[in-house]
């Protein structure tokens, strides 16, 4: 056999065992008439010693050994003299009586270490060495722990694994498609799924009641830290439920998952906020509760004082941030200059501080009494050392979102948004639809088969924007984890719908035919939920992108440069495809 244990099991209650290991060679140290080599597998570290007193030929051979080398050592479980509190087996070490090298290795081209001196880039285009590093392991491990803990879960709860097609129909609404083509049906293409959601609402139809899939999405759209071309959902649907049935089922999932998988004992019940609320008080659809800094808008109290920003301007709002007046000029303009960024788009930004005497100092001093900014104070609940920031502008949601990234740059800078402390909400009564300039109409939120709230159902023929959906997300740390919605299960229902989208009956009968013509065989009240897997991964390890815990990630262009993917085809390929390429001229 190749070896009888692993790297990472042996302890001192194994002192005096003859064992076999197996791994790479970590490192070699030369010490007088000792060589110690760190021999490393999935599972850990081991120290081998070779002494030269003893056996000169295996020390040398020891000493020609290169970092990543594959080899076997033979040898006795001793108890070590100088021991490593900061690796389990750290008390012991192994010493050799032979070591046989099962494969040589080259230079590796960044060190194989915690903290390596890898860019992203090289470490991307050789991930498979990335992947020895213990923090990328621990990652995969992670991912494993939290499959198995969903399956588990779901399993207990009556859900069945049901596997869905990858080669699906193209769909108009949502992110842009990957497609496929087909050889066998020259001028056509298949999609990659978005998601299974059409195919999980026939799983109801057809009486599968509970069904789960751990799935591969695609969606061909810009890159981010969140966002990969290929993804992996946790996709749940249910029959027979109402919305709070699916938010008690999968918050009770995500309180699972806390406890097993990071010993967080959660009891009190999510927070549930309307959107309207998240939109006006925090400027998103997934706020960070982890610390405070609410907006309150102070249009009743800066307006018509004489300086005209404010003045001319639609929304005037603020926030507070606790004991930061000590902030410096040069801080302060460093945030100024933050929230004009291009990507954030703010012409400008206010501030004030409360002293300590209870006076308000403010950037804007000339145009307010202290009367004034005493009641905007108040109005803020601010008190002595506190600092106010303030946003204004013509157009109150763009505001609203360029406060949004000012107040989250605050908590980062005061230490509010640590990543071992978790809030969790739900934001729910999201709108229905909303307007498209490009494409010139409304367009469905979340997707067409959102189910709008009862109340608001008459307003589909006579306010439309207005309604509000029977959809809901759970947000983690200002994350979205997940969302899902109840769908729609009547046929006329599901028209409508489409009609208001833009769809002629026979355009939405092409493209959903299928789902339509089940509906009038008895489709059961449905909902469910989708949970990002690569998010709760990265989430639990405290990453800020979701790329280190994928095996196989892409980079920010989709690009795989390991596999060089994607590549151009072979004209022979094309061929069979019946494709013709249309490249726009190289400048």
């Amino acid at each position: 056999m190749f070896r009888s244990n692993t790297c990472g099991e042996l302890r001192l209650t194994d002192a005096g065992k003859e064992v076999t290991l197996a791994g790479w060679v970590q490192r070699v140290r030369k010490m007088g008439g000792l060589t110690f080599v760190d021999l490393r597998d999935r599972y850990g570290i081991t120290q081998v010693v070779c002494d030269s007193s003893s056996d000169a030929a295996l020390t040398e051979s020891a000493n020609h050994l290169g970092r990543e080398f594959v080899v076997q050592v033979k040898g006795k479980v001793a108890e070590r003299t100088a021991k490593n509190p900061n690796i389990p087996t750290g008390d012991i070490e192994i010493i050799a009586d032979s070591i046989k090298v099962l494969n040589t290795s080259e230079v590796p081209p960044f060190t194989i270490e915690d903290d390596t001196d890898g860019g992203d880039d090289l470490r991307m285009r050789y991930r498979y060495l990335d992947l020895r590093r213990a923090p990328v392991r621990r990652n995969l491990e992670l991912r494993h722990r939290m499959t198995m803990e969903v399956r588990r879960y779901l399993d207990s709860k009556g859900f069945l694994e049901i596997e869905t097609p990858m080669l699906v129909g193209s769909t108009p609404e949502g992110a842009r498609d990957f497609v496929v083509p087909s050889r066998m049906n020259p001028g056509q293409f298949y999609a990659l799924p978005q998601s299974p959601q059409t195919l999980k609402q026939l799983l109801m139809v057809s009486g599968m009641d509970r069904y789960f899939q751990i799935v591969k999405c695609f969606r061909d759209e810009d890159l981010r830290a969140d966002r990969q071309p290929e993804f992996t959902q946790i996709d749940c649907e249910m029959s027979f439920i109402e919305q709070n049935d699916v938010i008690e089922l999968f918050e009770g999932m995500a309180k699972h998952l806390f406890k097993e998988i990071r010993g967080i004992e959660l009891t009190e019940p999510f927070i549930r906020m309307p959107w309207a609320d998240a939109m006006k008080y925090y400027g998103s659809d997934k706020p960070d509760i982890r610390f405070g800094m609410k907006f309150v808008e102070l249009m009743d109290v800066l307006k018509g004082h004489g300086f005209s920003v404010f003045d001319n301007a639609a929304y005037i709002g603020g926030i507070c941030a606790k004991g930061a007046a000590h902030y410096t000029r040069k801080q302060l303009d460093a945030l100024t200059d933050f929230v004009k960024r291009p990507q954030i788009g703010a012409k400008g930004m206010v501030y004030a501080r409360i002293g300590e005497d209870g006076t308000v100092k403010s950037s804007v001093d000339k145009f307010y009494t202290q009367e004034v900014l005493q009641q905007m104070a108040k109005a803020m609940d601010a008190e002595p050392g506190d600092l106010i920031l303030i946003l204004s502008g013509d157009d109150a949601m763009r505001t609203r979102k360029q406060l949004c990234e000012l107040r989250l740059e605050m908590g980062r800078q005061l230490g509010l948004r640590d990543k071992n402390q978790f809030a969790c909400l739900w934001v729910v009564d999201f709108p229905m639809f909303e307007w498209s300039d490009e494409e010139q109409r409304l367009m469905a939120m979340h997707h067409p088969f959102t189910h709008p709230k009862d109340e608001d159902i008459p307003m589909l023929d006579t306010d439309p924007a207005a309604v509000r959906a029977d959809a809901y997300d759970m947000v983690i740390n200002g994350v979205e984890v997940g969302g899902g919605s109840i769908r729609i299960h009547d046929a006329a229902l599901q028209a409508k719908m489409f009609e208001i989208l833009g769809f002629t009956p026979e355009k939405a009968q092409e493209q959903f035919g299928f789902l339509m013509n089940a509906f009038k065989f008895g489709a059961p009240p449905h909902g469910g939920l989708a949970y990002g897997l690569d998010r709760w991964v990265s989430l639990f390890a405290g990453l800020d992108s979701i790329r280190d815990c994928i095996a196989f990630p892409k980079n920010n262009s989709g690009r795989d440069v390991m596999l060089d993917a994607p590549a151009a085809l072979d004209q022979k390929q094309l061929d069979e495809l019946n494709l013709a390429l249309n490249l726009p001229e190289e400048k």
